[in-house]
């Protein structure tokens, strides 16, 4: 494992330091990135630092003071060098929202991580701490990162997000090789790649991920979505969250009410009468267009109400199932598979092997996904080890 040490450290507020560090990185085979921003005020969030190390620099770049990224850029999108983050999802979407492309090849470590048994999500000081003892001061969790000048504690905080991701890098991909898990974990990576492309962040789309969207009637639903696409491009055009457009909870009392006038929305609790008075009329067509929808064109609410005992009981079945294979392998089990993946299995009763779930594809089905069914369909008999106290999986007849 290499050690931490780094012969430079930089701090880059201008065109041309920045070239100069692009040339160094040019030369390595790998870097760790990471960013600050704010994203309080703005629909998107601000980029204001990008820190970056290799095994002999470290260096914050000053976004806002630099103002052009088009040499790292095209860092990002190169193929023959590795960029290697922690949880970077947030990353990658930022820099997919500034330059249209994602970047690659991406090494995630809290990925990798929950592959070689660190558990899911680990925190990234935890993981540095677990793996090379070192602990990390984190007094600038809350820091503000738009304020100039930085001050060197920030930037130092700042830098310590990087300066430890390769040493972790090398320990984590150690691991995957001895396990065998490599192919794995570049399949996960593929999947963080191709996310912000893949129609998730289409406005229409949006609804989804409003919390209780799912205990509404289709046509509330239809409703909702309408909503919810309408406000996404209102605060990408107003530049704000979307909460300080409309809130979640009140585009859900929205499309179930499904008010008709002007005066029912300034009835409306938690709808901001100046939002009323510049948006009303907008508001209005637009839940009369959701309403207008033909059934055809409603989204697929998933089914209400509680499951079914002997349902309720298959689920805790495969979830007892998918623990054990996840301690057999040293991985978290949330990663093969979530509770939802577990009761869609369960409810889908026929042809489940078609259903388009992460457990029943790659890795993840050879390690688990097979078994789940095998055990649904009966042809394997779920048992508990006399002396060991552990599940035994066998087959049925």
């Amino acid at each position: 494992m290499r050690t931490v040490s780094h012969s430079t450290t930089q701090y880059i507020a201008d065109p041309d330091s920045l070239r100069r560090l692009c040339r160094q990185l040019r030369e390595s085979e790998r870097f760790a990135l990471d960013t600050e921003f704010v994203g309080e005020d703005s629909f998107m969030p601000r980029l204001e630092l990008i820190q970056v190390a290799t095994g002999e620099l470290c260096a914050a770049i000053d976004f806002p003071a630099v103002g052009s990224l088009d040499s790292f850029f095209e860092l990002l999108g190169d193929p023959r060098i590795e960029k290697v983050v922690h949880a970077g999802r947030q990353d990658i979407e930022l820099f997919y929202a500034h330059t249209g492309r994602v970047p690659s090849p991406i090494f995630d470590t809290q990925v990798a991580a929950a592959m070689v048994g660190y558990g899911t999500q680990v925190a990234y000081a935890q993981l540095v701490q677990r793996v090379l003892g070192k602990k990390l001061e984190k007094s600038h969790t809350l820091s503000n990162w738009s304020q100039r000048p930085l001050t060197r504690d920030q930037i130092t905080y700042a830098l310590e997000d990087v300066q430890f991701l390769l040493p972790v890098y090398d320990h984590l991909r150690g691991r995957l090789e001895s396990l065998g898990r490599l192919d794995w974990v570049k399949e996960e990576f593929t999947r963080l790649e191709a996310r912000p492309s893949d129609g998730s962040s289409d406005p229409r789309n949006r609804y989804q991920r409003i919390r209780g969207w799912d205990n509404l009637k289709p046509r509330s639903a239809a409703v909702l979505r309408e909503l919810a696409a309408w406000r996404e491009e209102e605060a990408r055009r107003r530049n704000l969250p979307r909460g300080r457009v409309i809130r979640d909870e009140v585009l859900l009392v929205l499309a179930r009410q499904a008010p008709t006038t002007l005066t029912a929305l300034r009835a409306m609790r938690g709808l901001h009468p100046s939002e009323v008075g510049r948006n009303g009329d907008v508001l209005l067509a637009t839940i009369r267009r959701g309403l207008s929808l033909p059934e055809s064109e409603w989204p697929d609410v998933p089914r209400a109400g509680k499951p079914e005992p002997e349902a309720a009981g298959q689920v805790e079945l495969l979830q007892a199932v998918l623990k054990a294979r996840a301690q057999e392998e040293e991985i978290a089990p949330s990663l093969l598979a979530s509770a939802a993946d577990l009761q869609a299995l369960v409810d889908a009763k026929r042809d489940r092997e078609k259903l388009d779930l992460p457990v029943l594809h790659g890795w993840r089905r050879k390690l688990a996904g097979d078994v789940l069914l095998r055990v649904l369909e009966g042809s394997t008999v779920v048992s508990v080890d006399r002396r060991s106290g552990k599940l035994r999986l066998t087959p049925n007849g």
